[in-house]
């Protein structure tokens, strides 16, 4: 049996927003199966608390954001992938800001913590979306789409006219050691030709050469270099994790990206949903071994019973 997971204790954490620039303090908690991933925004006062769904994504410009309005937090994914990568179901996140702290631009620091933390196993069975059909959706020439497969498996394609990044693919099958090891430390990224346009837009008022791989017209500005020659198209899967996590299920089906960004995915997610034909939710019992295989945490992260 594949059970559910949450946080083994309470753990707070603090850091700079990319885009907001303002120093925010998450405090993760411990949540009963079947909770989901809900965000409070602690520093508003009496407001709802923000499911991680794909129905209630608002704005999708350089990051994926629960809510609209004041009720709002933004740039969710990084979390919301570290959590689906170490197989997290249920968490209660309070934040006292407008936006995840960005850490290092990955999610290296949030697995790090969480292993610090613990995980709790509960006596819960864990639920699967099964794709049943392909579902695809376009937007110009970027395209996303799932179809069937016995387990996660995520294709993703970028295409960047710059002489380091180019075209870039990777097929990854997922598992939570694969995603510890090849996904979690990917740094998100940005041209510094951009810079400007993009602060006169409101946006990476927090961005740094701590929190992200910046390249000039020719190369990476970084000191330290890349942590992974193709750590770009790592990134986007980190990205599609994220933002695909948000269908609020452990997923068995092959997502296949091409140019795709925030808008695509959440796009995708939302017409799987509306596509009930396309999907089923089974309880983890009844998988293929491959898709609960996949869950297996390394010795160092195995959780406990709670």
């Amino acid at each position: 049996m594949l059970y559910q997971r949450t946080v083994a204790k309470k753990v707070t954490v603090t850091g700079i927003g990319i885009h907001s620039g303002k120093k925010v303090t998450c405090v993760l908690h411990p949540a009963e199966a079947d909770f989901g991933i809900q965000f409070k925004r602690i520093d508003l006062g009496n407001v709802d608390n923000l499911r991680a769904c794909a129905e209630i994504v608002g704005a999708t410009e350089n990051n994926t954001t629960l809510g609209s309005g004041e009720n709002a937090v933004h740039t969710v994914e990084h979390l919301l992938s570290v959590l689906y990568g170490l197989g997290i179901n249920n968490c209660f996140i309070e934040i006292n800001g407008p936006e995840v702290p960005i850490m290092d631009g990955s999610g290296a620091s949030f697995i790090f913590i969480l292993k610090e933390t613990g995980i709790a196993t509960l006596n819960t069975s864990k639920k699967f979306m099964v794709i049943l059909e392909p579902v695809e959706v376009r937007l110009d020439d970027k395209w996303a789409k799932i179809e069937p497969a016995a387990q996660l498996i995520i294709d993703s394609t970028i295409v960047f006219p710059h002489p380091i990044i180019k075209t870039q693919n990777l097929e990854f099958e997922f598992s939570c050691e694969n995603f510890i090891n090849h996904i979690g430390r990917a740094r998100t990224f940005g041209l510094f030709k951009d810079v400007d346009m993009l602060k006169r837009r409101g946006l990476i008022k927090g961005g740094s050469l701590d929190n992200a791989v910046v390249l000039d017209d020719y190369k990476v500005i970084n000191q330290e270099g890349l942590r992974f020659k193709d750590e770009f198209i790592r990134h986007k899967i980190l990205d599609v994790i994220g933002d695909i996590s948000l269908l609020g299920h452990e997923i068995a089906g092959k997502i296949t990206t091409y140019k795709s960004g925030h808008n695509l995915h959440n796009m995708l997610c939302r017409k799987v949903l509306d596509t009930p034909s396309s999907f089923q939710i089974v309880s983890a019992s009844s998988l293929e071994k491959e898709a609960v295989q996949a869950f297996e945490l390394p010795r160092a992260l195995a959780p406990s019973f709670h």
